[in-house]
């Protein structure tokens, strides 16, 4: 049977969806797959388990962090330079994807930059459109695109139901990060 790539949602309120992903990509490493993980949102120097054990793996799986603060979380986050660094990253982003040199692309947090206004879905959909064929690819965030809802093959929506934040616990190393 002929590889085919498919397109990946995961998405909700709830804590996972990056690890849900990564998860995948550790499977498809083991099969010798070339992994890249494009991690946007997030601090660059920003501790990072996941970054840390790639690290130790070998050139097939490879992570590239943008740094770039979500304005989830920081509210003093100037939104037009933020746009612009965002725009600068998608043009990376694309040029890998045309490359054609990896089985399985992450687009950690690009559904965020959906909803936040910094990407719309038609130029999303273009990227996805100029992978691949047998390129998997996974986008991840908080929000449901309605459009690459209709685009995609698999939708997984991790939903909050509890967390310890809740309660006033703060991110624990190697369990949130």
């Amino acid at each position: 049977m002929k590889n085919i790539g498919l397109v990946h949602l995961y998405y909700g309120t709830g804590k996972g969806k990056t690890t849900a992903s990564l998860g995948l990509a550790l499977r498809a490493w083991g099969w010798r797959k070339k992994i890249l993980v494009f991690q946007f949102l997030k601090k660059k120097n920003f501790p990072s388990g996941e970054i840390e054990a790639v690290k130790k793996l070998d050139e097939n799986f490879k992570i590239v962090r943008f740094p770039q603060e979500h304005p989830l979380f920081n509210k003093n986050v100037d939104r037009v330079k933020l746009k612009k660094k965002i725009a600068r990253s998608l043009i990376q982003v694309r040029k890998n994807i045309k490359e054609r040199k990896y089985d399985l692309i992450i687009l950690d947090e690009v559904l965020n930059l959906i909803k936040e206004g910094f990407v719309s879905e038609r130029k999303i959909i273009a990227l996805l459109k100029e992978k691949n064929p047998s390129t998997e690819i996974i986008l991840t965030g908080r929000y449901l695109s309605p459009k690459l809802a209709e685009f995609a093959d698999y939708i997984s929506e991790i939903k909050e139901i509890k967390h310890p934040f809740q309660k006033g616990i703060k991110a624990r190393r190697g369990i949130e990060y």
